[in-house]
């Protein structure tokens, strides 16, 4: 046992950054998010009741934790569409009814890991959101001026905990590339994102559990 060691080189970890983000609507195959810029996260209860006893305190109970995110961007696949509440009237290519009830969909973003020591670092974390539920947010429609500026879009999504075996139900799964094998990375990436064979899907945690496992 030696004594520790503070700020040592290849070791002041910071995150940063978000890419690679993917959209799945039911059983159709992945879509890569091209124009994401940013994922908020902010969960959802988690905080603790405190209970007392002749003045004292005695038990602090946290209530359960949900995932909870903003999800801006520049663009959104055609296929949120209908996550977004717009649906394509029947026999009318191109035009869209709006206010329909919103389909949940799945989704999944990369976000990056520095190490302090080598930038721009080749680790990082893959964030795996089920059962997500996107809200209405306000669209602002500027008038154009002597600069273009992109709308943004943005997005407060709720999730619904998926069933899990071991593990009290989430909706969050993250896989950390610093120390999951190679191995394990590239083949749950290959599902996430596809193959020259393979279509890109969800999995569930149960099969990724199983796949890391098996690297």
């Amino acid at each position: 046992m030696t004594r520790v060691t503070w700020d040592l080189a290849g070791k002041k970890y910071h995150q940063y950054g978000v890419d690679r983000g993917m959209l799945y609507v039911g059983s159709n195959a992945g879509v890569p998010w091209n124009g994401l810029t940013s994922v908020e996260e902010h969960p959802l209860n988690g905080s603790a009741t405190a209970y007392y006893v002749d003045g004292e305190k005695y038990l602090n109970v946290p209530s359960a934790e949900e995932y909870e995110a903003t999800i801006n961007a520049i663009t959104y696949p055609d296929e949120f569409g209908v996550c977004d509440g717009s649906v394509q009237a029947s026999g009318a290519t191109g035009l869209f009814v709006k206010n329909q009830p919103r389909v949940p969909f799945g989704f999944s973003y990369r976000t990056l890991t520095g190490d302090g020591k080598t930038e721009p670092s080749f680790t990082y974390k893959v964030h795996i959101v089920y059962g997500a539920l996107a809200a209405p947010t306000i669209r602002n429609n500027a008038s154009l001026a002597d600069t273009v500026s992109p709308t943004t879009f943005s997005w407060v999504i709720t999730t619904t905990p998926s069933l899990s075996t071991g593990y009290k139900n989430t909706a969050h799964v993250v896989l950390d590339s610093r120390v999951a094998s190679s191995g394990a990375v590239s083949a749950v990436e290959d599902i996430l994102y596809g193959t020259n064979s393979i279509a890109p899907r969800l999995p569930l945690l149960a099969e990724l559990i199983t796949v890391v496992n098996s690297h």
